[in-house]
């Protein structure tokens, strides 16, 4: 009996079947679309190092053989024969893609899946809908990889961009070619079985539906007359030169020399400032004090480079007619900007509550000042919200803010980020959500993965028009998703809500039975197309 895999599920490839030969089947389809769908043979790095190994209309076969393309068959759109104690060592995964040729969207799509079929029988089912997916030209349905063992992971990634952006991910190169003649559509039928009887193939194709016909033949059946193919790696890449620099001519004999780069509010290009009588001091940059005349030394008490109608005691740069307590606190004025949300420091955020028509709801007690006429309310989240807040750890203490006037919020000094959603979503943990408009939408969302407690991880999405407050401990860090990014759960404090989150685990039994092992045991890897992106902290919760 076929297991039914969800997004994200794994599995060793001998937990499913004892055998190598496996054929691979695509179904997929909408009204009026046309799909090319792909198999990519990646390296350790997930980069398409040798293009002989993108498996596709054009290019049916590897060189050993190890990844064929079949064409529709067994009520498949299409199918690939996989044998994988063939595939050469360099090889490291296996990636499955359907792209979209033409107009369209993936969210047209009707019911489809992907499948492992091993002697015949279906060992594995992966079942996606077109409502999984938005304006997604291109979707990442499976991958082989190897990990000590071959393993087969259901992805389900969408993927913005045709076959070309695709190919650009995984780090090849689309070649430029011709216009391709008028005859070059009839190499299709290519893929149809010959007209003779020949025994079931070794690695056990599904049987069809209809009468029963012979097998296909395993190689590329020879096509009349192809069009010559241009190697993907054809383009060069052209480094653009340096552009030299100007040798700028040394100072005359006798005069100080002249920096390189040009003084405060002089113009780019022009000489520099003539060079005084000999004798006299050089007129002090705007901003710095004069020195004082040869031979003569500073007042007792005053610092060399203080000019000595300044007090003392008065720190350097400030004015000497700004000294005095309002001088010292102009630093530290409230800053009005005019928007919703403007922070005041790295560690004070302001909300103007007469700008933006709705309320704002803040974590319970983090209000430490505010101006005008302030309501605070309490939040409830309901009996249903507690339950599943206590139960995921995703629970929010909230207040409601309302009136005309100004909160000044904070939290324990932590690092405040205000993030502004245009009708877009991300995903944040609760424990890193200091305030956010009424207006967007937030639920509790699953994070899951096997090997780590309770079974799953959980996070908050907020999706909608308005702003979200994110604390941060110390100054966090942007980076963009990659196939080969992860964090550790306990460091990472959003994603975008686009990303696909896999629960990462390196716990071994014989890890937890002897001491040792590093403590990094549950990570997070994120895979999304280019966009996409991650914020981490350098602070382990």
């Amino acid at each position: 009996m076929a297991r039914e895999f969800q997004r994200g599920h794994k599995a060793k490839i001998s937990d499913l079947t004892p055998g190598t030969d496996l054929y691979v089947g695509v179904q997929i389809a909408a009204p009026g679309l046309t799909f090319d769908i792909s198999c990519f043979g990646l390296d350790a790095h997930e980069q398409l190092s040798d293009d002989r190994y993108f498996i596709f209309f054009n290019q049916p076969k590897s060189p050993e053989e190890s990844i064929q393309l079949l064409g529709a068959q067994s009520g498949d759109t299409e199918s690939f024969r996989v044998t994988l104690d063939r595939i050469p060592a360099a090889i490291q995964k296996l990636s499955f893609t359907a792209t979209l040729d033409g107009s369209g969207q993936m969210s047209q799509i009707g019911p489809g899946y992907i499948r492992i079929v091993a002697g015949g029988e279906e060992v594995v089912r992966y079942a996606f809908t077109g409502s999984e997916f938005t304006t997604e030209r291109a979707v990442m349905l499976g991958d082989f990889y190897l990990k000590d063992v071959w393993r087969f992971a259901a992805v389900g990634q969408g993927f913005d961009g045709g076959l070309d952006a695709l190919l650009k991910n995984f780090g090849g190169e689309v070649a430029e070619e011709e216009a391709p003649p008028a005859a070059a559509p009839a190499a299709a039928p290519g893929f149809a079985p010959p007209a003779q009887a020949a025994a079931p193939p070794a690695f056990g194709a599904p049987p069809a539906a209809q009468a029963p016909q012979p097998a296909p033949s395993f190689g590329a059946p020879p096509a009349p007359s192809p069009a010559p193919q241009q190697p993907m790696h054809a383009a060069p890449t052209i480094a653009a030169p340096l552009a030299p620099q100007t040798p700028q001519a040394p100072s005359p004999y006798g005069q100080p020399h002249q920096p390189q780069q040009p003084q405060f509010g002089q113009v780019p290009g022009q000489g520099a400032p003539p060079a005084p009588p000999f004798g006299q001091q050089a007129p002090a940059p705007y901003g710095q004090p004069a020195p004082a005349p040869y031979g003569q030394q500073p007042p007792m008490g005053m610092p060399p480079g203080v000019p000595q109608g300044m007090p003392q005691g008065v720190p350097q740069g400030v004015p000497a007619t700004g000294a005095g307590l309002q001088a010292a606190l102009q630093p530290y004025k409230e800053t009005a900007t005019g928007q919703r949300w403007t922070p005041q420091n790295q560690q004070l955020m302001r909300v103007d509550l007469t700008m933006g028509g709705s309320g704002v709801l803040a974590r319970q007690g983090s209000m430490v000042m505010y101006q005008g006429k302030v309501d605070f309310g309490y939040k409830s989240a309901g009996f249903v919200g507690r339950a599943v807040g206590n139960a995921t750890g995703q629970e929010m203490q909230l207040m409601r803010c309302t009136g005309r006037g100004q909160v000044f919020l904070a939290e324990e000094g932590s690092h405040l980020h205000p993030i502004e959603l245009q009708g877009d979503a991300i995903c944040v943990s609760a424990e890193s959500v200091l305030a956010f408009d009424e207006s967007l939408q937030y639920e509790v969302r699953r994070v899951e993965g096997h090997g780590i407690p309770g079974g799953a991880l959980f996070t908050m999405q907020f999706q909608g028009t308005g702003t979200v407050i994110v604390k941060t401990h110390g100054t966090p860090v942007v980076l963009p998703v990659t196939p080969t990014t992860f964090a550790d759960c306990n460091a990472v404090v959003a994603w975008s809500a686009a990303s696909q989150v896999i629960v990462s685990t390196q716990v071994r039994l014989r890890r937890n039975a002897y001491p040792g092992h590093s403590g990094e045991t549950v990570n997070l890897q994120f895979r999304g197309a280019p966009g996409n992106f991650i914020v981490v902290q350098p602070y382990e919760v």
